[in-house]
């Protein structure tokens, strides 16, 4: 059984799928970038993708960066041509490791991003908490209110209750009075 989700979690679910969709577009940009023979740098990458330079230079995206930089400064060194037979093999390689690794940091950030998903349902939960702590305030208050009424109402019972007997011993004393009449008055 699916519970409805609310427009909370559905907002959430939509920025998750954005973030995603970025720091795909990030990384397919330094693949390409790469391929082409083109400079990688953080700005570069960023205005290639249409997205901020703060987003590429995030974690999880910087690394990927970095080694692409870092694999352009090897060749750069060793003066191949990434397009000759040794330095195509070497690319292809490099490309192998480095999608290896982005596999491995797209799983981290997967359980990163659970773990964040746990943390903010119970964030949410204490938020629902803080209501109901809220809720309990109230009631403890009007319980009080109730037992201030209570004690005031016992009072007022037993007030009745004194006026009540006084009233009985006087109608009791106002029988034997009238009894003790009417014998006198027989005899």
């Amino acid at each position: 059984m699916t519970s409805a989700r609310t427009p909370g979690q559905v907002l959430q679910e939509a920025r998750r799928q954005d973030s995603r969709d970025k720091r795909a577009r990030v990384l397919r940009t330094v693949d390409d970038l790469l391929t082409r023979g083109e400079p990688v740098t953080f700005t570069a990458v960023a205005k290639a993708a249409g997205v901020s330079t703060w987003l590429v230079s995030a974690p999880g995206v910087r690394e990927h960066v970095e080694a692409a930089r870092a694999q352009q400064a090897r060749t750069a060194t060793t003066g191949s041509d990434p397009r000759s037979a040794g330095g195509a093999m070497s690319a292809r390689t490099d490309l192998e490791v480095l999608r290896a690794n982005n596999r491995r940091l797209r799983g981290q950030v997967s359980d990163l991003k659970e773990a964040l998903q746990r943390r903010l349902g119970r964030q949410f939960d204490q938020l629902q908490a803080t209501d109901l702590t809220d809720r309990i305030g109230e009631l403890t208050a009007q319980h009080q209110e109730l037992k201030i009424q209570i004690t005031w109402l016992h009072h007022e019972q037993r007030e009745l209750e004194r006026r009540l007997a006084e009233t009985n011993d006087d109608l009791v004393a106002a029988r034997a009075s009238l009894r003790r009449m009417i014998r006198i008055e027989n005899s």
